[in-house]
């Protein structure tokens, strides 16, 4: 092992295990804490400040797959390193958790992650382990039985000498631990396929992928789902086959529309395991974060003031956050109709936990002689944001029910299967609308009582919105769209019975529309929006005869331009013409005539 300098990014959202580590690698004299976060997003952009600077400076990630136990946050911290790996290849990674799935810790290692140590691990071990994998090795704690590879088994195989294998055949009386290792390969290698296969499907759901992406991607998928049955197949023992294929005895014979249910029902029930489709949605959506987050809608947004990383980076938090809430709905056991009722509640506390996390428990900026709590202040607004904002975003309980019941989603007057893709396009549009809602519901807080402030505007908002009266101009602009939507867009909206929506596209943040039915918000409306609609309906039922009617005059007005002031203005110009000819000639005769001799 040799000296050479560790310098570590960490990278944990426990904010106490991250301080007791650091304190802990403090006393290390080779070891170095360059920086330490909490978020996947904050982690890229001191890579990439690094990165300009001296790529040097940094020599090990350090980091947990989201907080351990969510499934979702471990898909997402697999799809980090994945990124990770393609934007730093050289860049060593360790994996410092405490999950000890054989699944996922072999997705990690073929993703390109260099080592694996269980929280706990103790400090001389775990400083080992940075020192190793540092140097260009890989360090995988070995009293886990999670990491099982083909190329340890034929290792293992390799160190067994024909001794020890007659020895341990006089031993064991029954091939059970053969089969067991075989077992545990053949569902090792099936959990690394099911994560990949995962993130295949996930980006063969972008939208506006290059046509040659596209057939790469599906060829790659029917690769994986190809290996997982030649996987099954090779390993499964010949009793296993014999019992998959032989019935039992005592069981009556099944009639044929209830064994094609019984075979519908296990084909289908592995995709509706409890966090399934979660992690293929959201994995769906931290592909799309990727995209650029610029507006190109005609709708000001409040998240338009700030840096593209900070959108990404509080878009990410929201839908972090929103996948621990989502655990906890799940062990709190709700039932599906209690969701309408808690519903504004679920928003709310999102919002809510979103504005701590994004800004900071504690962070503080002095204005003239006070010192002001952030979150604090920004959470005064409650019940304005909840009006303006919150309690507006539609289809939330259809979305929450889908991750959590696995319930079609009715959309645009069509029923979608749970499992099927366009169940999940729509519930993408649905989460995407969400989080970006949710966004400017932190921002709009900000604005209102912190806009103008020095210390906000360089650490949070873009170049182009940075001087007082391109910020003052952009608050119009939002003061004007709530005029718009409340006294004229929400209400033909409502009439038309469709929903706005703003979505992720390649391009930008883009906007969209689904039908919904609002026959009772239409019913609430009074005072302006309710003329709105009433203008709307009288424009819709005089129309047709109006159109009729423009018609017919357009057609007497053509009639009389062309049959009638066209023909006598023709007769005037042919009048002219002729008057002017015979002028013409008289003037020839009399010229004439004045020539000859007298």
């Amino acid at each position: 092992m040799s000296d050479r300098p560790v310098k570590l990014l960490l990278i944990d959202q426990d904010p106490i295990f991250l301080l007791g580590l650091r304190v802990g690698l403090e006393a290390i004299p080779h070891l170095e804490a360059i920086a330490v976060v909490e978020t996947y997003t904050l982690a890229l952009q001191i890579l990439a400040e690094i990165a300009q600077k001296d790529p040097n400076q940094v020599n090990l990630v350090v980091l947990e797959f989201g907080n351990g136990r969510s499934t979702t946050s471990q898909q997402l911290g697999l799809q980090f390193c994945r990124q990770l790996r393609a934007l730093y290849p050289n860049l060593p990674i360790l994996l410092l958790s405490s999950v000890q799935e054989q699944g996922l810790l072999l997705a990690a290692k073929s993703i390109g992650v260099n080592g694996y140590c269980p929280k706990g691990t103790p400090l001389p071990e775990l400083v080992a382990a940075m020192q190793e994998v540092t140097d260009g090795g890989s360090y995988w704690f070995q009293d886990t039985e999670a990491i099982i590879t083909p190329n340890s088994y034929t290792d293992a195989i390799n160190r067994v000498s024909p001794n020890s294998c007659t020895d341990a055949i006089n031993r064991v009386s029954s091939p059970l631990p053969f089969s067991r290792l075989r077992n545990n390969l053949r569902l090792s290698g099936i959990a690394y396929i099911e994560a990949t296969l995962a993130v295949v499907t996930a980006q063969l759901q972008v939208p506006g992928l290059p046509v040659l992406d596209r057939a790469i991607l599906a060829g790659r998928r029917r690769e994986l789902l190809a290996a997982r049955w030649l996987l099954n197949r090779l390993l499964l023992s010949s009793q296993e086959r014999q019992q998959e294929h032989t019935p039992i005895a005592d069981e009556s014979p099944l009639t044929p529309s209830l064994s094609s249910a019984i075979q519908q029902r296990q084909t289908v029930s592995p995709l509706l395991s409890p966090g399934t489709l979660e992690s293929d949605l959201f994995a769906s959506c931290v592909t799309k974060l990727q995209f650029s987050l610029r507006n190109v809608t005609d709708v000001p947004l409040e998240i338009d003031i700030f840096r593209e990383d900070k959108k990404r980076e509080l878009l990410y938090l929201i839908l972090q956050k929103l996948a621990e809430q989502l655990d906890e709905l799940r062990a709190s056991q709700i039932e599906i109709n209690q969701l309408y009722e808690v519903k504004h509640t679920l928003i709310t506390d999102l919002w809510q936990v979103a504005i701590t996390d994004f800004f900071g428990k504690f962070y503080r900026i002095k204005l003239g002689d006070n010192n002001i709590e952030i979150v604090n202040l920004l959470l005064r607004n409650t019940e304005v944001i909840q009006r303006d904002i919150l309690n507006k975003i539609p289809l939330v309980c259809e979305l929450y029910s889908y991750l959590l019941f696995q319930t079609e989603l009715n959309i645009d007057n069509t029923s979608y299967p749970v499992v099927s893709a366009e169940a999940k396009s729509q519930a993408l549009m649905i989460l995407e609308n969400l989080l970006i809602q949710v966004a400017n519901g932190v921002v709009q807080p900000l604005l209102n009582s912190l806009a103008d402030v020095e210390e906000i505007k360089q650490n949070f908002y873009g170049r182009q919105l940075i001087s007082t009266r391109e910020i003052e101009r952009f608050r119009n602009d939002l003061s004007w769209k709530y005029r718009l939507r409340n006294y004229i867009n929400e209400p033909k909206a409502v009439f038309e019975s469709r929903y706005e929506l703003f979505v992720i596209a390649p391009r930008g943040i883009a906007n969209s529309s689904v039908y919904a039915p609002r026959n009772q918000e239409l019913v609430r409306l009074s005072n302006i929006p309710l003329v709105v609609t009433l203008l709307l309906e009288f424009s819709d039922a005089i129309a047709p005869r109006l159109k009729s009617l423009l018609a017919f005059i357009g057609s007497g007005i053509v009639f009389i331009l062309t049959q009638i002031v066209g023909r006598g203005l023709g007769l005037i110009g042919r009048g002219i013409l002729q008057g002017i000819g015979s002028v013409s000639l008289v003037e020839k005769n009399l010229r004439r005539n004045s020539d000859r001799p007298k």
